[in-house]
């Protein structure tokens, strides 16, 4: 038999457990090994895999080097064998058409914040998945616990960002954006020179989640009427449960808290500004974050919004979570033409600029 591609294996079982949640140091033994055997020279893998030194390299242990090799065997490693043999449920019809009519992905993070993975290494985990654009949103400076971009390090990404496009396969590009924080006086966190440059913006409330109904519902309406502003993230700030396991990135900061009540507003206010202004509402595919809940999708859905299905992915095999984000939206009723990233990506792109 022909052999494999090891190190592909490695990233695909990595990828795997990404996405089932698994515990972070199975998703960083994998990711790990994959990173050192590519650092290798072309033959090394297979002369250390003969050689039985695989072990020797750091980052390479015992599971892994089996895996390694029976890779380079030809055969498919049973360790991802048994992974793919119990991935998981088909969607029902209704969640499956969303799930296929979605072209991309509107909030997710890179290693620039709080992300576990180089742009590059989700940017190829979206293409692999289908996708054929990737909004990356990094966080903006006042959130120091995600290590979010000043001016000058977004100023950065996005030369960063234009360099990776060019070697990306042809079809597919990432979209430049921020999930920029809703300040206590609903300003965005941002440089506005800066927010009218990027394709797409997503905001959130990240602090004050205990606000009084007053003044959150006044501080979400003044970021709804900020013409820079595209997506409202997560718009209740809940968590349903503790922070996801399989996250390999200097923390994932952002989502460390244990279970969290939603923030109290007006959403019938919200929804309707939402509606006037064209903001769309994120539908986040978090399995800890569920948010908005579906009572909160139905309303926003009779309100006449836009929604946006998006994983907020800090690594790649998170971004396979939109199933998640599609099931409760079919169950709300909530049909493919009112979602925003069911179109293409110079349409998205129009759509948040005209607003500007």
């Amino acid at each position: 038999m022909s052999a494999r591609d090891p190190i592909a294996d490695l990233r695909r079982i990595a990828f795997l457990l990404e996405r089932a949640n698994e515990a972070t140091y199975r998703v960083r033994a994998f990711r790990s090994a994959a990173k050192a055997l590519g650092a290798l020279p072309a033959g090394a893998v297979a002369d250390r895999a003969r050689s039985g030194k695989l072990t020797e390299l750091s980052g390479v242990g015992d599971v892994t080097a089996r895996c390694v090799v029976e890779s380079l065997a030809g055969e498919e490693p049973v360790y991802l064998r048994r992974l793919v043999a119990t991935e998981g449920t088909d969607l029902d019809a209704a969640a499956a058409a969303l799930r296929d009519a979605l072209r991309g992905d509107c909030h997710t993070h890179s290693d620039w914040s709080d992300g576990g993975s180089p742009i590059e290494e989700m940017a190829l985990a979206a293409v692999e998945l289908g996708h054929e654009y990737l909004v990356l949103t990094d966080h903006s400076p006042r959130l120091t616990v995600a290590r979010g971009l000043t001016a000058e390090r977004l100023r950065r990404q996005l030369d960063h960002v234009a360099a990776v496009n060019e070697a990306l396969p042809k079809g597919f590009r990432i979209l430049t954006g921020i999930e920029v924080d809703i300040l206590a006086d609903g300003s965005l966190d941002q440089d506005e020179e800066l927010l009218a440059r990027l394709d797409v913006v997503v905001g959130s409330v990240h602090s004050g989640l205990n606000d009084d109904r007053a003044k959150m519902t006044r501080r979400m309406l003044t970021a709804i009427a900020n013409p820079h502003l595209d997506i409202l993230g997560h718009c209740t700030g809940r968590m349903v449960s503790s922070r996801p396991a399989g996250v390999t990135g200097p923390g994932d900061r952002g989502h460390r808290a244990r279970t969290r009540k939603e923030s109290d507003f007006d959403a019938d206010a919200v929804f309707a500004a939402c509606a006037e202004h064209g903001v769309a509402v994120e539908i986040n595919s978090r399995p800890e974050r569920q948010d908005p809940p579906k009572r909160l999708i139905r309303r926003a859905l009779e309100a006449g919004c836009w929604f946006a299905v998006n994983t907020d992915a800090h690594a790649p095999g998170q971004l396979d979570w939109q199933r998640f984000g599609c099931e409760r939206a079919a169950l709300c009723g909530v049909p493919p033409n009112r979602v925003v990233n069911t179109w293409k990506a110079d349409r998205l792109v129009k759509w948040a600029h005209t607003r500007r």
